[in-house]
């Protein structure tokens, strides 16, 4: 008896919490909103999207977009660093309220997270010089291409046939070779080049390849799911910096052009 007594009350126990994790999931916003702050996750390890300044302050692209979804949300944005590799558990286990943190939207996150956006895309680009007078990926055929060894675009590179392929250490390397004219085209990652532009001055224009494959990767902001009010009010700041310049303002600063 003294066994089953202590079953049922385990029992009891254990939905109770059920009950009350159910609860927590379905009043995130009002939550929020109760504390006044919405705590945003990131690693900040990525610049320039999430990094650790001289001052010891997380700041960013993702730190900037989150901060600014907290202010149009009513509520202060708390920035929480944690380790990559955990911290969609850390947001199931309720630690923090949000994950803004360049996260690629895939059907795998889907099945446990929710999303918001998406606020950026990134994906596979072909740079040439900007005085280059190649207008379109036809026109690189028979020509000089750069890549970096090992990467997935010069596997995609190779695949394209007609090339000239030459492998690189980088992307800095790369940005010298196309240049100096030792190779006519590059094969990147689009956001580090925009990066390099900003920084740099680099004179590079982008192709127009709007069927690239890998050319377009969704970036989202994950939230726990079953809760559609915290989700609204999310997109609904996202939706309005993006009308009002807002988001730009932010894109422009922090990478140099309009990553949307």
């Amino acid at each position: 008896m003294k066994r089953l007594l202590s079953g049922l009350a385990a029992t009891g126990l254990l939905v109770a919490s059920v009950f009350a994790a159910v609860s927590a999931r379905a009043d995130d916003l009002e939550a929020v909103k109760a504390s006044g702050e919405l705590k945003i996750a990131m690693s900040g390890q990525y610049p320039p999207f999430n990094f650790v300044n001289d001052k010891n302050e997380v700041v960013g692209f993702d730190a900037s977009v989150g901060q600014a979804i907290a202010e149009r949300i009513g509520v202060k944005g708390t920035i929480v660093t944690t380790a990559w590799d955990g911290i969609i558990a850390g947001l199931l286990a309720q630690k923090y309220d949000t994950i803004v943190g360049s996260m690629t939207i895939t059907p795998e996150r889907e099945k446990v997270v929710d999303f918001v956006g998406p606020y950026y895309h990134a994906g596979r680009a072909v740079f040439v010089a900007e005085d280059s007078a190649v207008k379109n990926l036809d026109e690189l055929k028979g020509k000089t291409i750069g890549v970096t060894l090992g990467e997935t675009h010069e596997k995609w590179a190779r695949a394209q046939g007609g090339w000239d392929i030459r492998t690189y250490k980088g992307l800095p390397e790369l940005l010298l070779e196309l240049k100096a004219g030792r190779v006519d085209a590059i094969v990147v990652d689009n956001i580090p080049v925009m990066v390099a532009v900003k920084q740099t001055g680099e004179k590079v224009r982008r192709l127009e390849t709007p069927n690239i494959e890998g050319g377009s990767v969704a970036i989202g902001i994950a939230i726990r799911k079953d809760n559609p009010e915290l989700k609204a009010a999310m997109q609904k700041a996202l939706d309005e910096m993006m009308a009002d310049g807002a988001y730009e303002k932010i894109s422009m600063e922090w990478i140099g052009s309009d990553i949307r």
